[in-house]
């Protein structure tokens, strides 16, 4: 037999292309091609002509760095950010806004068509922001020393490198000051800073929550210890500095990991807790409480899934995956009764603490699997649920979820994501399994960058 010869890429590492942009990756790369062979060349635009340098090329593509635009897209727009090419948290800065917007619908659309099989989707266009800067309500800076001095900022993408900087435009501006006000009173009391490589030092991260309808500020530090020095020195710095700062915590991690937060939590100043709304609901906020990082983006997104759900106040309503309750008080302020059901037991105690505050009295809340609680609840005879809404992370529901939900046949689903892909491989599953999309809205919840939340209304067919 004759040898196999294997095709080769036509490039190499280092490599300078010239080449022109056809379309963006859902992530937001431009996509060119040298030779018919496909090259990834983030920070470039369709209808662009670039130069580009090739950093790594495997099997089927090469990624390659942007150099220089010879012809520019009209949809480019100049970024605020200066750091914003070397800063993993955007992606779409250099892409005017409505593009963008049109962008997130496409790839919605896609991805219902190339992974869920489902065709002829009615996805409508994406809900936008009036102002989509600013938005940012939670922010967790790591720490790292620099020339003998503590900075902080993003790590750059597909690395622990800290791309420095002194604000971030996606930042509610109460945020960026007090980032601002902790460089300048940690260095101040030279607290030693932790070395990932040496396992010494103390801090970590800095993590900064604003509850934006009241204006309260939580600090969290994160260090290796809880005999990290003059933390008291560094409490009062910030909030002699900052009177709004009404919880300063301390979180420690002493682990040599990854891993951003450590499980003991210790209070230093004020409350543990901060205060903030969504819409006419009031939300008590820890600081490991998961709370949407847009707050005005996430009232938009829960009154979508409440007019899909269609509630009459007639339904039983099952909340899945339903975290601190959020999306069940919207509900249950329509619903019959809504049942919230949640793996972590610390979210369920924060959402039963929710409804309480709030005097909600039409929802219960669930500790558990949604595939093991949801049939458990049916076999009791406690629950026939009209309304299923689903909220899953970004995996996605697992099989038996979807088995367990379409076992219980509600007339109703309403999904929200915030992975397209994973929404499009379960909606495929629902529709084989008996169900009809009828509508798609997906919600700029995250602008700047390629990522989109969906809301997908589905209704059982008719036999």
């Amino acid at each position: 037999m004759g040898e196999v010869r294997v095709k080769r890429p036509p490039v190499t590492k280092d490599d300078l292309l010239q080449l022109t942009i056809e379309d963006l990756t859902s992530n937001g790369e431009g996509v060119g091609r040298f030779k018919g062979f496909t090259v990834f060349v983030p920070g470039a635009l369709p209808q662009e002509t670039v130069t580009a340098r090739v950093i790594s090329v495997q099997k089927h593509y090469a990624r390659a760095l942007l150099r220089e635009l010879i012809q520019t897209s009209p949809q480019r727009t100049e970024s605020k950010c200066r750091t914003y090419r070397r800063c993993g948290g955007c992606q779409l800065q250099h892409l005017s806004y409505g593009e963008q917007l049109q962008f997130k619908q496409r790839v919605v659309e896609q991805a219902f068509m190339r992974i869920g099989k489902v065709e002829k989707v009615r996805v409508l266009p994406t809900m936008g922001m009036d102002n989509p800067w600013a938005y940012r309500n939670k922010a967790q800076f790591p720490l790292t020393e620099r020339n003998g001095h503590i900075v902080a900022g993003f790590f750059a993408p597909r690395s622990h490198q800290v791309v420095e900087i002194s604000e971030c435009f996606l930042q509610h501006p109460q945020i960026n000051m007090v980032l601002q006000r902790f460089l300048s009173v940690a260095n101040e009391l030279e607290i030693p800073v932790y070395n990932e490589n040496s396992g010494t030092g103390f801090l970590r991260h800095l993590l900064v929550r604003v509850a934006v309808t009241t204006g309260e500020l939580m600090v969290a530090v994160v260090t290796t210890s809880a005999d990290t020095p003059r933390l008291t020195e560094l409490v009062k710095g910030m909030t002699t500095g900052i009177p709004k700062i009404t919880s300063f915590l301390l979180n420690i991690n002493s682990k040599r990991t990854n891993v951003i937060l450590g499980s003991r939590w210790r209070v230093l100043y004020g409350s543990p807790t901060i205060t903030d709304y969504l819409g006419p609901y009031r939300f008590c906020i820890s600081g490991g409480s998961f709370f949407q990082v847009n707050p005005f983006q996430t009232v938009r997104l829960y009154e979508q899934a409440r007019a899909y759900a269609g509630l009459t106040g007639h339904e039983v309503v099952i909340d899945a995956y339903c975290g601190i309750g959020s999306i069940s008080l919207f509900l249950a302020e329509q619903a019959q009764f809504v049942h919230g059901i949640e793996v972590v037991p610390a979210a369920i105690d924060d959402a039963r603490q929710n409804a309480l505050e709030n005097g909600v009295k039409n929802a219960e809340f669930h500790v558990g699997e949604v595939e093991r609680v949801l049939p458990q609840l049916t076999a009791q005879g406690i629950l026939c649920p009209d309304v299923v809404v689903l909220d899953p992370p970004r995996r996605g529901c697992r099989p038996e979820a979807l088995l367990a939900l379409s076992s219980v046949r509600p007339d109703r689903i309403v999904y929200i994501s915030c992975n397209p892909a994973t929404l499009a491989r379960d909606i495929g599953v629902l529709t084989v399994r008996g169900y009809e999309v009828q509508e798609v809205q997906p919600v700029d919840m995250f602008p700047q960058t390629y990522h989109v939340e969906t809301v997908v209304k589905l209704k059982r067919k008719k036999k």
